[in-house]
């Protein structure tokens, strides 16, 4: 899949796969110079980028593993979502759940895109709902 991007600033840098086998592409801070993000705070992160997601489709912007297990910096919402309609910058908002300060670098990769279908769907009221085994049973019902 191809996605169609436009550097909005000049030191951005593309989104890419690490490897041939990676889900997602790495998504990088675009600053002006580090921001330090302390414990608690959330910081919107510029990416200095828009994209153009193909229709029937939405990117899906997870954590990268290393800066939340290492630091705490997670993607504040837990999963963004990035509709194919939309054309602005794209940002990622992030929340440092740790007990330290954290600066990010310019150019540091610091959440992760993974594009993914994402069917249109229109909720209809009805007067009842077919029945399975589960029923509604949630939260731990199944064990």
């Amino acid at each position: 899949m191809e996605i169609r991007f436009v550097r909005l600033k000049e030191n951005c840098l593309t989104p890419k796969r690490q490897t041939g086998e990676s889900a997602g592409c790495d998504l990088c801070a675009c600053l002006p110079g580090p921001r330090a993000v302390a414990p608690g705070e959330v910081f919107m992160t510029p990416l200095g980028f828009a994209a153009e997601i193909p229709p029937g489709y939405a990117g899906f912007v997870f954590s990268r593993s290393g800066l939340g297990s290492k630091h705490g910096i997670v993607v504040a919402q837990g999963v963004g979502v990035i509709d194919s309609d939309y054309r602005g910058e794209w940002m990622v908002p992030l929340r440092n759940l740790g007990s330290e300060e954290y600066v990010i670098q310019p150019g540091e990769r610091i959440a992760q895109v993974v594009f993914l279908p994402a069917a249109p769907a229109e909720f209809v009221e009805a007067g009842a709902l077919s029945g399975t085994e589960r029923g509604a049973g949630g939260f731990g019902s199944t064990g």
